[in-house]
């Protein structure tokens, strides 16, 4: 599934993290220059036993090194599971044979407590999805309350705010296989390759990537699919004491939350899935969708921008300047103070990372009008913040997480021959991001190992699950928010007529609507539709 590119560009963008925006500003305001998604020391201490209660310790040092403090009166606590690297039938001591029986992988968990608590409900746990994104950091990052885009005081006094690294991300026994050299080429690398020669190179470039990684990790590939991690979620909740799962879950997070419903209905407190993912799409139909959301918010943003002309300098034909900008990056790269050239993929990725936010989109315009200038450096602050890339070149390992995650999730294979001709059937109906969203999927068509796929059924037995879409969302286009209520038979949809990727906590209608379901588990009436502000 929410494929590079070298990481497989459709779910790269399909699951990339929520917050994005959330965290620009917090940030800003911190004055600290820490990229928001970059790598993290593992916690020290011993990771408790499967099955065993984990030991807490104070970890300030937690926000202190994402954000520079934590939030004024916030508690921030950490601790570490173990659990079974391949869970099997589920039993709690994991499966007798097969690859990683008897081996376990450690999950990194930070719990946030405010100091104004009363009535204590649970633990409320949050996912930002990625796959591949620290839901450590993220749970630091909604500490800071409204002003900084992050949760409410009805929240926050009525729950522990509990984030964990999934298996194989950040903290939790990470995967990586993939060299920054290999990473700087995927994202630098043409998003259309048309010749033969250009495509060629980039199979080679993937099949180089999918070499390493099954040389490193062979058969226990598959151990990073979302139905173990969501096995491993069922662990997190036993371990910070709750009978039943209240949780938030951004992006790929509401198909780690569906997975969870289906494997443990009678466990469900209440999910909220913000940016649904729809599970029954295969790789080309997920691929094709995103494609389609990408187009739709790149025209919201050039509507924009010619109604924006004093704010949007590329006004009034955005899609001519980009298009542009790409063309002549194909052929005169600039380069920037450090050396690197903005190629075609780095201008792409560029306008990529602005349409997760409606912040992005004046940064995008200045980013290009500044390139047109011959200055590339808002080009790679935007794709860089897409990346996860740091200042000296070095990656954290959120794209070797999300492939591995990805391709052990998925299950269709289609041929280099398909994917070509798809090219160039989606150039015609997805100009500018249909060609980059098929070469996309060569990136699991090259990766080695076995597949584990999730379920894809109901959630029979469960409470009803809020799933809440934004109908501007490029990477989680919003018809699959219906899609996925549908299919856990308890979904109810609430609609969030902006955009971006993702929709709570932005506005007053949609905070409401969330904190009832969470606090009192009030459902938000049959079709409630919420307006952009």
């Amino acid at each position: 599934m929410e494929g590079s590119h070298v990481t497989g560009f459709s779910d790269r963008i399909r699951r990339r993290p929520a917050l994005a925006g959330f965290v620009a500003a917090l940030v800003l305001t911190a004055g600290c220059t820490l990229p928001a998604f970059a790598p993290r020391a593992e916690s020290e201490g011993e990771a408790a036993a499967p099955g065993a209660a984990p030991t807490w310790r104070a970890c300030p040092e937690v926000p202190d090194e994402l954000v520079g403090r934590g939030a004024a009166g916030m508690r921030y606590d950490c601790a570490r599971i173990a659990v079974p690297r391949n869970w099997g039938t589920g039993a709690a001591t994991g499966a007798t044979a097969g690859p990683g029986a008897g081996e376990t992988f450690e999950i990194a968990l930070i719990r946030i407590r405010s100091n104004k608590q009363h009535d204590r409900i649970g633990s409320l746990v949050v996912n930002p999805g990625g796959p591949g994104a620290s839901g450590v950091d993220t749970a630091v990052y909604l500490s800071f309350g409204p002003g900084f885009g992050g949760l409410p005081a009805d929240v926050t006094d009525r729950f522990d705010i509990v984030g964990f690294d999934p298996r194989g991300v950040a903290r939790s026994s990470p995967v990586k296989c993939i060299p920054d050299a290999d990473l700087d080429a995927s994202f630098g690398y043409d998003p259309d390759p048309e010749s033969q020669a250009s495509f060629d190179g980039f199979v080679a470039l993937n099949r180089r990537v999918g070499q390493r990684c099954g040389g490193k990790y062979g058969d226990q590939l598959p151990l990073y699919g979302t139905e173990q991690a969501a096995r491993d979620m069922d662990a997190v909740r036993a371990a910070v004491g709750d009978d039943k799962l209240t949780y938030l879950g951004y992006s790929y997070g509401t198909l780690l939350g569906a997975t969870y419903a289906q494997l443990y209905p009678q466990r469900v407190r209440a999910l909220v899935l913000d940016g649904a993912v729809d599970p029954q799409q295969k790789l080309i139909a997920g691929s094709e969708s995103q494609a389609k959301g990408f187009e739709r918010a790149f025209d919201n943003f050039s509507r924009w921008c010619a109604a924006n002309a004093g704010r949007c300098p590329i006004a009034p034909d955005a899609r001519a300047a980009v298009t542009t900008a790409i063309d002549k990056a194909r052929v005169s790269p600039v380069r920037g103070r450090d050396g690197r050239e903005a190629t075609a993929g780095w201008v792409f990725y560029a306008v990529i990372s602005s349409l997760y936010t409606e912040q992005g989109w004046q940064e995008l315009a200045r980013a290009v009008d500044a390139l047109q200038g011959g200055d590339p450096t808002g080009v790679f602050k935007l794709a860089d913040a897409y990346a996860g890339r740091e200042d000296d070149g070095h990656y954290s390992n959120l794209f070797d997480a999300n492939m591995a995650v990805n391709c052990a999730d998925e299950t269709e294979k289609p041929t280099r021959e398909q994917i070509r001709s798809l090219q160039s059937q989606w150039r015609q109906k997805y100009p500018l991001f249909g060609p980059a969203l098929a070469v996309g999927m060569l990136g699991c068509v090259e990766w080695p190992g076995g597949r584990d796929p999730y379920p894809t059924g109901k959630a029979a037995g469960a409470p009803p699950i809020l799933v809440v879409g934004t109908t501007g969302d490029p990477a989680t286009p919003y018809e699959q928010t219906a899609a996925l209520a549908s299919m856990l038979g308890v979904g109810r949809v609430l609609t969030w007529e902006g955009e971006g990727h993702t929709a709570y906590p932005q506005t007053p209608c949609v905070t409401a609507a969330v904190d009832a379901y969470l606090v009192s588990l009030t459902v938000p009436r049959e079709g409630l539709r919420c307006p952009a502000r």
